[in-house]
């Protein structure tokens, strides 16, 4: 079983793949100006095929967590955490894996039944379930809130971007006990080359652990 740190690390770092389901049943109720504004990170998405860059989480007991991300799409990303911490999660095109690097664990799940899958989808399409309860367009940043009830998180999302690109800022996750885990992206290099050995899942380690 993964440990607390390790799902509330998987649930935050989830949430950044929920933005690609903000649907048009949620545009349905927002102003033009708004709609237009979700049409537009829609957009922005589907022109980054790769991306890395480094990223923070703050916890909500104030603990402060650090690492570097990469992304292919299709299918493929990868966060690690710088230590102290170690955790490692890897989507490989068909499954997503959070690896204990300290207990030398893993679990795996199908990516297809991850939020994920949206993010790390060849072609993104906005028709999807969610809940968009409100969009804020101010001069340097455009903030979307919504309602998430997923098998990984159930609370309120709170997504960040920059008003002039679109580029993913950061990203808050308020969970159904009213804490929030947040998370901020920075040094992104969009469309750059990427290494596929960064997302390779080792299939055999739970197995090699369960044997010693």
């Amino acid at each position: 079983m993964l440990h607390r740190s390790a799902i509330t690390a998987l649930k935050s770092l989830l949430v950044a793949a929920l933005l690609l389901s903000l649907s048009g049943l949620g545009a349905r109720a927002l102003t033009e100006k708004q709609a237009k504004t979700l049409s537009d990170v829609n957009s922005y998405f589907n022109s980054v095929k790769t991306m890395h860059g480094d990223f923070i989480q703050f916890g909500p007991e104030g603990n402060q967590l650090e690492g570097k991300f990469y992304l292919a799409r299709p299918g493929k990303v990868r966060f690690y955490y710088n230590p102290p911490a170690k955790l490692d999660i890897i989507a490989d095109g068909k499954s997503v894996s959070v690896k204990d690097r300290k207990l030398a664990t893993q679990d795996i799940w199908p990516l297809s039944q991850t939020p994920l899958r949206f993010l790390l989808a060849e072609n993104i399409d906005l028709q999807k379930d969610a809940n968009v309860t409100n969009v804020l367009v101010e001069p340097d940043l455009v903030t979307v809130t919504l309602e998430d009830k997923t098998t990984f998180n159930s609370g309120i999302l709170t997504l960040i971007f920059d008003a002039k690109d679109y580029a993913l800022k950061q990203w808050t996750v308020t969970d159904a006990q009213g804490y929030d885990t947040s998370v901020a992206v920075y040094n992104v290099t969009s469309n750059g080359p990427t290494n596929p050995k960064l997302f390779k899942i080792d299939y055999l380690a739970n197995t090699r652990q369960n044997q010693n």
